[in-house]
């Protein structure tokens, strides 16, 4: 593909969507950008104030139990205050934990800040995707998804380059400047991203309101199909975290370098900022049922194959392809979760779907660990394999009705014969 054509592909994928979205992808780019706490936290915890490895596991693994109480708590007040209110409150509780990241240095101290901004920064994402459900036309979403992970991304490489040169500067001054990047994210939201929460539904002849269905949390797990994807998301989840634990430990007992460890899962940040756009590109239109099952199997070859790699440029390998498994499932996923969702309870949806991902975040690495002490490292592999086959079957047999018509609400429109000024209906 020559790159006039990468070029003309980029333009495709970036038009036709609405000015509060790009406003909305701003904020995850600067909030990313300065995202320093979760990557420097352990040798924080252990360099700076001389904790054990278990204590600063033990920290992280807080700040995902964390995410699991605040994503629900986030989608109800998405729903209940609004995406605006909740996006910059949220955003100002974690930015306050940031800062006090950098004076708080109290064992127990520490361990409860990280708590509350796992509450916090989980805490935001369901207002997060409610409203770019809201902003953009139904045939886009999934679009909108993948534009906003790619900013996710691009900002966390952006970090992790920049927090690797400013460390000379100290951990608490990282911290400082998360803090401030957090704080002119909530900036953007306030002072540019419109309130998008739907307006009450209204008896066409006496103009009342009308009441709305209350949804709880029980609520939306009494949605059968929505109940599903969550199950199925879950399991994918399982699979994703684990390299994250079991890769480096792996390579270990292949007896390569920690920094061969680094080079590998770099692989995973700059195949997503280098191709994310052309993976839009190829994905689009397509099945939502196809390309969560697709992904799936992707995720279960790239994990399983680690357990017949030896070195570092095979490691890196499997690193490629669960990570286009990555950029497919999860817009697609959010997608799929704005398509089941009530508009009235967007929130609620987005908050029980961020707990898959959370649940997963705190199991995960628990189990990962557990795994290759034990049984090795071989059986952490199959089981992943096994774990991601079994979640592209369940996309198969059991979801392929309820999000069977995603594919016919998609406008068909001649595309024009310049396809650089093209505008995007995707």
């Amino acid at each position: 593909m020559s790159i006039d054509s990468l070029i003309r592909s980029a333009r495709t994928t970036v038009a036709g969507l609405p000015g509060g979205f790009w406003w909305l992808w701003l904020s995850t780019l600067v909030n990313r950008t300065g995202a320093f706490v979760l990557t420097f936290l352990s040798l924080y915890l252990t360099q700076e104030l001389g904790h054990s490895a278990w204590f600063a596991g033990l920290v992280v693994a807080l700040h995902g139990l964390g995410g699991v109480a605040g994503s629900p708590l986030g989608g109800m007040l998405t729903d209940r205050w609004g995406r605006r209110p909740t996006m910059v409150s949220m955003h100002l509780a974690a930015a306050v934990c940031s800062a006090l990241l950098a004076v708080v240095t109290d064992p127990w101290g520490v361990a409860v800040v990280v708590l509350l901004m796992g509450i916090a920064m989980q805490g935001v994402r369901p207002s997060i995707n409610a409203s770019i459900a809201d902003l953009v036309p139904e045939h886009d979403v999934r679009r909108a998804y993948a534009l906003n992970y790619w900013a996710l991304n691009l900002g966390f490489a952006i970090a992790a380059i920049g927090g690797g040169v400013a460390i000379v500067l100290g951990y608490r001054t990282l911290f400082l400047v998360d803090a401030a990047a957090t704080v002119l994210c909530a900036l953007i939201v306030f002072l540019r991203l419109p309130e998008t929460r739907p307006e009450a539904k209204v008896d066409a002849t006496t103009g009342e309101a009308l009441a709305e269905d209350r949804v709880s949390v029980l609520t939306v797990l009494r949605d059968a199909p929505f109940r599903t994807l969550v199950l199925l998301n879950l399991l994918v989840c399982l699979v994703f975290t684990a390299p994250w634990i079991g890769l480096p430990l792996t390579m270990a007992t292949e007896g390569l370098e920690p920094s061969a460890y680094g080079a590998v899962i770099a692989v995973n940040g700059v195949v997503i900022v280098g191709f994310q756009l052309l993976v839009n590109k190829v994905t689009d239109k397509r099945s939502p049922v196809l390309l969560l099952t697709v992904s799936s199997l992707l995720f279960a070859l790239g994990t399983g194959a680690t357990a017949l790699a030896g070195s570092s440029l095979a490691f890196g390998a499997t690193v490629v392809v669960w990570t286009i498994g990555e950029m497919v499932h999860v817009p697609t996923n959010a997608a799929a979760t704005a398509r089941l969702a009530p508009e009235h309870a967007r929130g609620r949806y987005q908050g029980v779907m961020g707990m898959s991902w959370a649940v997963a975040g705190f199991v995960a690495p628990i189990l990962a660990g557990w795994i290759v002490d034990g049984p090795g490292p071989d059986v952490l592999w199959i089981a992943c394999a096994v774990i991601g086959a079994v979640a592209a079957l369940g996309y198969q047999t059991r979801l392929r009705t309820a999000l069977a018509g995603a594919e016919a609400d998609v406008p068909v429109v001649k595309e024009p014969e310049d396809k650089a000024e093209a505008v995007s209906t995707s």
